[in-house]
C-alpha cells in the first residue's frame, strides 16, 4: 500500500522514469496474433484455390504440340503430352534396364519418370490416354505434318489426312490451306447445319402437331366418352390433320435423306502413326490443324474459337467436349427463380417476427426452427421436394389439368420449377435471418418520428423501415444465391439431369416449359468428374466448368452488390 502511494505521489517526470513490467497477455498480443495468423491462412487458402482452379481453367484450350515417342520394342505413340509422374518400377523391370538407366533409377532413390500422353483416336485404340516410360524412349519427334482434329463423336483424331473426296472427286492431301480442302469442308458443313436444321424445326413441329392432336383427342375422350359426337368430330380432324401432317414429314424425311446423300460425296481418309485407316464426312469434325506447325495468331484463333464453343455450343462426348450453353442456362435461370420465390417469403416472414408477432415462447421456437433449419442436411431438401413438390403437389397437377398425358407425367417428376422451390426452401432461413436483423438496425427513434407524424404502422414499415433495411436484406439476398447456384445434391433428385439440349423456351405454347428437367453447372461438374468414363479426359472440363461457375455466381452477386450499395448510399444520406 505504501508503494501505490509513494508511486502516486510521485511527479509525471518521475513516473516516467519508475521501470515498468508489461505482461504480455493482458495487452491481448498472443491474441491478435493468432486472429492474424488465421486470417492469413484462410486468404492464402482461398487465394491459393482461385489461382489452381483458374490456370488450369485458362491452360485447358491452349493447343498442345503432338509429340510423336518411338519406344525401345518398336511401339510409337503419337499424342499431346498430357502430365508427368514419377514412379517406382517393378524389380523384374528395373532388372531389364541398362546399366546407365538403373544407376540413374537408384541415385533417385528407386523412381523414375513417365508421361501421360492424350493419344485420342478411341475408335481405333479403345483408349484416350497411354503412358509411356522415360527409360523405353528411344527418340521423341514433332513432324509438322501431324494433325489434331476434333471430332462430334469418338473423341479427338492425332494422325495424318492421307486423301480426301469433294463432290466425289477423290484428291490427295497436301495441305489444310488447299482451297478445294477448304471449300469441301464449307460445304460439308452447310449441308449438316440444314440436315440439323429440317430435323429440329420442320421435323420436330410435326412431331409436335401430331403429339398435340393425341393429346387433345384424348382429353375428349376423358371427359366425353369415345361415343359422343365431340369424340368422333375430334377423330375425324385428326385423321385428316395427320395425314396432311404425314405427307410434310414424308418430303422433309426425303429432303434429309438427299441432303445426307450429297454430304457422303464429301469424306476424308485418316490415317493413325500406326498405319490404321479409317474414312469419315467432313461434317463428322469441328476443327482440325496442324498442331506442330502453328503460328501464334492461328493458336490465338483455336484458342478464342474453343472458348466460343464453350459458351454457345451444347456438350458432347460424354460432357468432356464441346459447349456448355444449356449448363449456363439452367443455372441462371434456375438460380433467378430461386430469388423471385425466396425474397418474398423470406421477407414476409421476417416482418411478421419483427414487427407484429408478440415476442414470447412461440416466437422464440419458430426464430430457433428457422436457424436450426439452416443446419439441415441439402440432400434432405432434396428428398423433401420430390415427395412433396413432384410426386404430391406435380401429381395433383397432372391429375387436374393433364389428365390426358397419363401415365407420362409432366409437372409429377423433377423439373426447373421444383428444383427452384427446393432451394428456395434450403435458403430462405438465410434470408429470414438477414432480413430479421436489417429491421432491427433501423433505430427506433425512426419509427416513432413516422408514428408521431401520423402514418400508420404498415406505411411506417413500408416507406420508413423496409427502405433502410433493404441493404441488409440485399445482404441475405446475396448469401442464397451464392448458397443456391453451387448446391447439387438436392438437384440430381428433383430435375438435373446428365445432358438435356432442349432449353425450358421454345417456340411451343405456352413457349416457357418451367417442367423440363435441366442441365447445371454444378452437376456438370461432378458429372465430369467422376461419371465420364475416362476421368483423365474430364479433367480439364472439370477445371474450366469451375472457373464459369465461379465467375456466374461472382457476376450475380457483384449485381446484386452494386444495387445494395445504391440502395445504402441513398438511404444514408436520408435526413432520418
Amino acid at each position: 500500500m505504501s508503494e501505490v502511494t509513494q508511486i502516486k505521489g510521485l511527479t509525471p517526470i518521475e513516473l516516467e522514469a519508475v521501470p515498468r513490467v508489461t505482461d504480455i497477455r493482458s495487452q491481448g498480443e498472443p491474441a491478435l496474433w493468432g486472429l492474424g495468423g488465421a486470417l492469413s491462412i484462410g486468404i492464402i487458402m482461398i487465394i491459393g484455390f482461385l489461382v489452381l482452379v483458374l490456370w488450369n481453367g485458362i491452360v485447358t484450350f491452349v493447343p498442345k504440340s503432338i509429340a510423336v515417342v518411338a519406344e525401345l520394342d518398336g511401339t510409337v505413340t503419337a499424342g499431346e503430352q498430357f502430365r508427368s509422374e514419377v514412379f517406382k518400377p517393378a524389380p523384374d523391370i528395373l532388372a531389364k534396364l541398362s546399366p546407365e538407366w538403373q544407376k540413374k533409377i537408384r541415385s533417385d532413390n528407386g523412381y523414375a519418370r513417365r508421361v501421360l500422353y492424350r493419344i485420342g483416336n478411341f475408335d481405333l485404340y479403345g483408349e484416350d490416354f497411354r503412358w509411356v516410360e522415360d527409360f523405353n524412349v528411344r527418340n521423341t519427334d514433332y513432324p509438322e505434318d501431324m494433325v489434331f482434329m476434333e471430332r462430334l463423336e469418338w473423341g479427338p483424331f492425332v494422325g495424318n489426312i492421307k486423301n480426301f473426296t469433294a463432290d466425289g472427286v477423290e484428291y490427295v492431301f497436301t495441305s489444310l490451306n488447299d482451297p478445294i480442302f477448304k471449300s469441301a469442308q464449307q460445304a460439308s458443313r452447310g449441308l449438316w447445319s440444314e440436315i440439323t436444321d429440317i430435323e429440329q424445326h420442320d421435323i420436330g413441329e410435326i412431331n409436335y402437331r401430331l403429339e398435340q392432336g393425341r393429346r387433345d383427342l384424348r382429353k375428349i375422350e376423358i371427359e366425353s366418352g369415345q361415343s359422343s359426337p365431340e369424340y368422333i368430330s375430334a377423330q375425324k380432324e385428326l385423321e385428316a390433320r395427320s395425314i396432311d401432317l404425314k405427307r410434310d414429314y414424308d418430303r422433309y424425311a426425303e429432303k434429309v435423306q438427299e441432303l445426307r446423300t450429297r454430304n457422303s460425296f464429301y469424306t476424308l481418309t485418316l490415317i493413325e502413326i500406326g498405319g490404321l485407316e479409317k474414312t469419315i464426312e467432313f461434317s463428322d469434325f469441328v476443327r482440325v490443324y496442324a498442331a506442330n506447325d502453328l503460328s501464334l495468331l492461328q493458336s490465338s484463333i483455336i484458342y478464342f474459337s474453343r472458348w466460343w464453343e464453350f459458351f454457345s455450343e451444347e456438350p458432347r462426348e460424354a460432357n468432356t467436349e464441346g459447349g456448355v450453353f444449356p449448363a449456363i442456362f439452367g443455372t441462371a435461370v434456375m438460380t433467378l427463380l430461386m430469388v423471385v420465390f425466396v425474397t418474398p417469403f423470406g421477407v414476409i416472414t421476417a416482418l411478421y417476427l419483427r414487427e407484429y408477432a408478440t415476442q414470447g415462447r412461440l416466437v422464440s421456437f419458430v426464430r430457433i426452427s428457422v436457424n436450426n433449419l439452416a443446419g439441415v442436411p441439402s440432400i434432405v431438401y432434396g428428398v423433401f421436394g420430390l415427395g412433396f413438390f413432384a410426386y404430391l403437389l406435380g401429381g395433383s397437377i397432372d391429375a387436374l389439368f393433364y389428365p390426358e398425358r397419363f401415365p407420362n407425367p409432366t409437372f409429377g417428376t423433377g423439373g426447373l420449377l421444383w428444383a427452384s422451390l427446393t432451394l428456395a426452401l434450403l435458403t430462405v432461413p438465410v434470408v429470414i435471418v438477414a432480413t430479421e436483423e436489417a429491421l432491427a438496425a433501423v433505430p427506433r427513434s425512426v419509427r416513432e418520428g413516422s408514428l408521431a407524424c401520423g402514418a400508420s404502422k404498415w406505411q411506417t414499415i413500408r416507406y420508413v423501415v423496409l427502405p433502410r433495411a433493404m441493404p441488409g436484406i440485399m445482404t441475405g439476398i446475396i448469401l442464397a444465391m451464392a448458397r443456391g447456384a453451387g448446391e447439387v445434391a438436392p438437384l440430381m433428385l428433383v430435375g438435373v439431369v446428365k445432358l438435356a439440349p432442349e432449353l425450358p423456351i421454345d417456340s411451343f405454347y405456352p413457349y416457357i416449359h418451367f417442367e423440363r428437367s435441366f442441365m447445371h453447372l454444378g452437376f456438370h461438374i461432378y458429372d465430369v468428374g467422376f461419371q465420364s468414363r475416362n476421368a483423365e479426359a474430364g479433367k480439364p472440363m472439370v477445371f474450366v466448368t469451375t472457373v464459369l461457375l465461379i465467375s456466374l455466381i461472382a457476376a450475380m452477386n457483384a449485381t446484386a452488390i452494386v444495387i445494395r450499395n445504391r440502395l445504402k448510399r441513398k438511404f444514408t444520406s436520408s435526413p432520418f
